[in-house]
């Protein structure tokens, strides 16, 4: 790609971001333009090729997401499920918990990916699907922890389910991610074993969802 495609590319992808920014509303040519630092003309051909897609919409001098996106985001979920199997499963093994990743969806979080240990006696059946507030349980408190917070990881008990416990831990640094990774079981955690493996976990499973440089 040449450097002029590149920067063209650059520019649609904040474009498109631009329109996403705007929520609800419907953004206009003029903030549009004002949000990407480019002329009103430019912004118009950047727009051809995104409504071409259906990734926008135009209606008169207003312009939303188009359902083009749904088909793209439904495949989020599945590729994200298997880039954070293998972290979950050394995870799960590892402390004999069961290691879910979760996403916030608005004020909840969503668990998306779940293994079970296989070597356990008994573990806890946690549900790809399960939602619970951002502001319950583990996985959501720890979407919420602040860089530098803490031992960098947040716990939980009895929470969301009678005996239960759990440990998560954010995932950092994936653009437009807000996630964590955790395990949870009936028997209480040593925290100062599990703790850092969720962090580590963690850690790795940002390193795969990034892009190389």
């Amino acid at each position: 790609m040449t450097r002029e495609g590149s920067l063209t590319l650059d520019r649609g992808l904040a474009l498109l971001q631009a329109v996403a920014d705007a929520g609800g509303e419907a953004a206009t040519i003029s903030e549009l333009a004002v949000a990407i630092g480019a002329s009103r003309a430019a912004v118009y051909r950047l727009l051809v090729p995104l409504s071409e897609r259906g990734l926008v919409w135009r209606d008169g001098n207003k312009v939303r997401l188009g359902v083009g996106l749904l088909r793209l985001a439904g495949q989020v979920l599945p590729q994200l499920r298997e880039a954070a199997r293998p972290v979950l499963r050394e995870l799960a093994e590892k402390v004999g918990a069961t290691a879910h990743l979760s996403v916030a969806q608005g004020d909840q979080a969503q668990a998306v990916a779940v293994v079970e240990p296989s070597w356990t006696s008994f573990h806890v059946a946690y549900r790809v699907g399960t939602r619970h507030p951002l502001s319950a349980g583990a996985a959501g408190k720890a979407m919420t922890l602040r860089p530098g917070g803490g031992e960098g990881w947040v716990t939980s008990s009895g929470e969301l389910e009678a005996g239960a416990s759990g440990v998560a831990a954010p995932v950092r640094g994936v653009p437009g991610l807000k996630a964590s990774v955790g395990v949870v079981s009936l028997e209480p955690l040593d925290t100062s074993v599990v703790g850092p493996a969720v962090v580590a976990a963690a850690v790795r499973l940002a390193e795969v969802l990034k892009q190389p440089e």
